[in-house]
């Protein structure tokens, strides 16, 4: 029984040289949550997918804007004509063939005046470069959350693993103690068995805490297109940020404003209305400004003379075309867009109701995170007094070998609990703002200054 006290200080030595050890591994080439991020941003091809959709409705917007200018041609051509011609004076009369060239040339302009289906059209390419920059706000949030979730899950896979090699440690010296104390006969054969189950089991605890660890690795170096990735540890004194201000029905209604899938569905509506308005335009009439500068150059003359001649015409007018009937097509599309959007209508309702339900599930689940860590903390503190206990009872004899097996498993299961529920708790910050359409770049700053540096 003299050797317990020894092992315990040997076991406090080795686990607090085996977390420095682990904390100076991670911090020799460590990144910071922003690095990843700004790493993830040049290399995720669903964010880069995103970015360039933007672009290209930045360019499908300048596309409807031309229906509105002025449209210029230059046109030429040339024609070789061949006549036969014959005077009916007498039956004997001689038929005539001569042929011909007809040059022409010429510049021509039209101005739209009144058309309302390309004003439209028009409004409708301003709409979808509204709804593509909501996309790409949407990307950029979801990349936050997701570079910060690859990020928290290696750290916590790190300490999962750290926190069963100390586990490992323990039980190792707990098997020792177990086999000294039964070749002195102070002990039964029951504890040595025990202690060596605990011990296999452990060990079976590390395997599997080291292939996860690899794995989170793995999806963390796929999302930033690098290897020998490292993030940087929580400070040991950091603490946790509270829920932001704001009552959970205020962080609702907010939602309504900033959400980039609200922001696209009352979009896609506004587009599904502009829609109807150029389905209508089928029935009004349209008016162009035209203008016109031609050259007609005929050589060896023309049909009616063997003269040749050149001509300059310019020309400049209004025109007006209203249609009158056109098959019932327009009433019919105009019967088809109404219908459209009364879908978009229902469709902003569904996504109103989603991200409604999802900003009230990311509040609740940060407030019941924030409650975890708290409890985790005292469970740890009465895990580590248990601990103590059980382990001063098997030295005078009061408790057994499996009472502080226990005690062990259960503090180390509380420290790893402990660990994932803080890395919860600043994930949850930022999936709280997603879900409310409010996360920018600059909360994920705030997340970053808890880390070592």
């Amino acid at each position: 029984m003299q050797h317990i006290r020894p092992t315990l200080v040997l076991f406090q030595r080795t686990s607090i040289s085996l977390l420095i050890g682990m904390a100076l591994a991670s911090t020799a080439q460590a990144q910071s949550l922003i690095e990843i991020y700004d790493m993830a941003k040049g290399y995720d091809a669903a964010y880069q997918s995103a970015k360039s959709q933007f672009q290209a409705n930045l360019a499908k917007a300048d596309q409807g804007l031309a229906n509105l200018l002025p449209t210029a041609n230059l046109s030429s051509g040339a024609t070789r004509s061949s006549l036969e011609s014959t005077v009916n004076t007498t039956p004997t009369t001689p038929t005539t063939n001569r042929a011909y060239t007809t040059q022409t040339a010429g510049v021509n302009l039209t101005q739209p005046l009144y058309r309302p289906a390309n004003l439209a059209n028009y409004r409708q390419s301003q709409k979808a470069l509204d709804s593509a920059q909501a996309a790409l706000i949407q990307a950029e949030q979801d990349l936050i959350v997701r570079s910060s979730q690859a990020y928290f899950d290696v750290l916590g896979s790190q300490d999962s693993l750290t926190f069963v090699k100390a586990q490992k440690t323990a039980v190792a010296e707990q098997l020792s103690s177990a086999k000294r104390n039964f070749e002195v006969g102070t002990a039964t054969i029951t504890d040595t068995r025990e202690a060596q189950a605990r011990y296999d089991l452990v060990v079976a605890q590390e395997i599997a805490a080291d292939n996860d660890l690899r794995v989170k690795k793995l999806a963390l170096e796929l999302l930033v297109g690098r290897s020998g990735i490292a993030p940087f540890n929580i400070q040991k004194q950091s603490i946790l940020p509270p829920v932001p201000e704001g009552s959970m029905d205020l962080w609702v209604s907010n939602s309504e404003q900033l959400h980039p899938s609200i922001v696209q569905a009352r979009t896609n509506l506004d587009v599904a209305k502009l829609e109807t308005e150029k389905a209508q335009a089928g029935h009004k009439p349209t008016v162009d400004f035209t203008m016109g500068y031609n050259l007609q150059k005929n050589i060896n003359g023309t049909a009616v003379n063997t003269f040749s001649s050149q001509a300059l015409i310019a020309s400049a007018g209004i025109s007006a075309n209203l249609p009158l009937f056109a098959g019932f097509a327009t009433q019919n599309r105009i019967r088809e867009t109404i219908a459209l959007e009364e879908k978009a209508r229902t469709d902003l309702e569904a996504v109103q109701r989603q991200v409604a339900q999802a900003t009230r599930t990311a509040y609740l689940g940060l407030q019941s995170g924030l409650g975890q860590v708290k409890a985790l903390e005292a469970a740890e503190s009465s895990s580590q007094a248990a601990l103590d206990a059980n382990q001063l009872g098997y030295k005078v004899g009061v408790r057994i070998n499996i009472d502080v097996l226990n005690s062990q498993s259960q503090l180390y299961q509380t420290k790893r609990d402990l660990a994932k529920a803080r890395y919860d708790v600043l994930v949850g910050q930022l999936k709280l703002r997603q879900a409310n359409g409010s996360l920018k770049e600059a909360d994920l700053l705030k997340v970053n200054s808890l880390l070592q540096n």
